[in-house]
Formats: C-alpha cells, sequence, structure tokens
C-alpha cells in the first residue's frame, strides 16, 4: 500500500485527538469542511471507516483507534526532531502549560523563587483549560488536575503532586455579617458558589455530596454563584459573596493570609490530585528537570495544619 499524504494522516490525528473536527480545523488552520475532505480521503485509501461521524463530535472507530497511537508518536517524534536543532534554547526554556486557576491563586506567587533559584533559565507559561497539545503547540510540561490514579495517554508520564481536598471557605467579613457558623446546617443559609471550572463530566464532589456527607439533607443546592474559573470563585468568596467549596491548594494562601476563612473544618477526599505531565520519550532539558524538582519541593513544604483536619469520604472519616 502506497504511503498516504501526510497532510491526511495529520488531519486524522488532529481529529482523533480532538474528538472533534471543528477544534482540529481550527489547530490546522483549514476549514472543517476541507478537513472532512482529506480524512474521507485517506478513509478510501485505507478501506476502512475511520470516524464514526455523530451530531456535535466524532469517535473512533475500530480501524481508527488502531491508527491513532502509532500516528500520534510518529508527529510527536517528528516535533522533537525539529526542536532538537535548538538544543541551547531548549535546555534554558521550558514552555509550561496549567490552568488558570492553578496559574493564579498559587503558582504565579511563587514563581520568583524559581526564577531566582534558576536565573539561567526561563519559564513561559499558558494558562488554559484544555489538555496541552504537546505536538503542535510546543508545551514541555502540564500540570493537570487528574483523577487518582490518572488515565494518561500511553505516549505520556506524569508524576503525582499530592492529592487534593475540597474545604469551604469563605471571607471574614461574611462571617461578620452572618454571624458564627457553629456546624454544618448553618450554611444551609448562605450563599453557596459553584466551582464549575472542570467538565460536567468528570466526577468530583459538589456540595451535594459536602453536605450529605456532613449529614446535612433538604439543602437546594442549585441556588448561588457558578463559575467557570476556579480564580473568579475563590475572589468572589474573598470578596463576601458566598461560601465556596474549593480546592484546598488553590485556597491555600488565602486561607493562609487569612483572606479566606474555614467555616467548619470538614475537608472533603476529591479522589483527584495534580499531576506532572510530559511526553515519555522525549529528552528533559535542564530547565524541565529543575522545575520538576522545584514544584516538589514547594509542594512539600506546605503547611496543612489547620486547613486539612478531619477528611471524609462517603461520610466516613479518612484522618
Amino acid at each position: 500500500m502506497a504511503m498516504p499524504p501526510l497532510s491526511a494522516l495529520r488531519a486524522f490525528e488532529a481529529a482523533a485527538r480532538h474528538l472533534s473536527l471543528t477544534q482540529a480545523a481550527g489547530e490546522l488552520n483549514v476549514t472543517p469542511g476541507a478537513l472532512s475532505h482529506q480524512i474521507r480521503a485517506l478513509e478510501e485509501m485505507l478501506g476502512v471507516k475511520l470516524f464514526e461521524r455523530r451530531v456535535r463530535s466524532v469517535a473512533l472507530t475500530a480501524a481508527g483507534k488502531q491508527l491513532y497511537p502509532g500516528l500520534q508518536t510518529g508527529f510527536a517524534h517528528i516535533r522533537d526532531a525539529v526542536a532538537s536543532f535548538d538544543t541551547t534554547q531548549n535546555e534554558r526554556v521550558l514552555v509550561l502549560s496549567t490552568s488558570p486557576g492553578l496559574t493564579a491563586k498559587w503558582l504565579v506567587p511563587r514563581l520568583y523563587r524559581f526564577a531566582a533559584a534558576y536565573p539561567d533559565f526561563d519559564i513561559r507559561i499558558s494558562a488554559t483549560a484544555s489538555n496541552a497539545n504537546f505536538v503542535n503547540d510546543g508545551i514541555d510540561m502540564a500540570v493537570r488536575n487528574m483523577a487518582v490514579p490518572p488515565k494518561l495517554d500511553s505516549a505520556l508520564e506524569g508524576d503525582s503532586l499530592g492529592e487534593l481536598f475540597f474545604v469551604p471557605v469563605c471571607s471574614p467579613r461574611l462571617l461578620e455579617k452572618h454571624g458564627p457558623i457553629r456546624g454544618p446546617d448553618d450554611l444551609a443559609g448562605v450563599r453557596l458558589i459553584h466551582d464549575e471550572s472542570l467538565p460536567a463530566l468528570v466526577a468530583r464532589p459538589d456540595w451535594n455530596i459536602w453536605f450529605r456527607t456532613a449529614g446535612v439533607g433538604e439543602v437546594d443546592v442549585r441556588r448561588g454563584l457558578r463559575f467557570n474559573s476556579a480564580d473568579h470563585a475563590l475572589d468572589a468568596a474573598c470578596e463576601g459573596a458566598g461560601v465556596l467549596l474549593a480546592y484546598d491548594m488553590l485556597a491555600y494562601d488565602d486561607l493562609r493570609s487569612g483572606h479566606l476563612v474555614m467555616p467548619f473544618p470538614l475537608a472533603l477526599e476529591s479522589s483527584r490530585a495534580f499531576y506532572l505531565v510530559r511526553p515519555k520519550n522525549r529528552k528533559r532539558s535542564a530547565a524541565a528537570e529543575a522545575f520538576r524538582q522545584w514544584i516538589k519541593d514547594e509542594i512539600a513544604a506546605l503547611d496543612w495544619s489547620g486547613i486539612r483536619g478531619p477528611a471524609a469520604k462517603d461520610g466516613r472519616k479518612t484522618r
């Protein structure tokens, strides 16, 4: 069989990675119609159907699932080969992808320490809620909120940076206005803030589970403010807009500074953690190795006393 055109293979790889013709077309700077035409031409050449077309997405067929891993690895090798020409720059520069919430609330306030410890290295942050594209976007490493244990692509590897817990947080000003909150029942009458920065399909605890775990029933958790960015939800809580069920690591600095307090110390296990993810077969630069050790040391130095007090999962205290 003759080698299919590289443009058609690239179109298939992008569509398979996004499971969306529109997103893949945007990445490759072509129209969805042109991308679809390339994929159909590839299907005709191979004599198999690679995608099942759905209303707003596509799904890989068995043949598509067989073809995709090899192509994904192949394009990663192509990118690495091109990047290897500038080895000096690669050693000195780290391009890191992180979520907007982690970037604003935890990473940025500490980056000056990395810069002071490693003045010869440059770090470039890409703050996005989307998964890092290690093939086309020049990303070296990514910090991602993932389920424990993570389901990583076979071409990727990751280090756990620590499990995440959910804690209720609010501004001291809210308590002054509302009055003391002596137990979980008192939260039923306070405006709730919802962090919806993770996709709706991602399994994670919410206010409904927190109240049930705390033994409080019949609370209307549909009310309140909703944000699709964790840092915006935390900013709203700092301003006294309500009580937020927040990831403890993202709320850490505001809790330590007193901008936020925990009205009731019940931490809820999330079964999620931040992971430092990178391509498995790519040579690690000196900057990447330095950052990997630095961020692990920073997290190990965090003082969780008073934040991760009693923790519960499914109604059972776990520590």
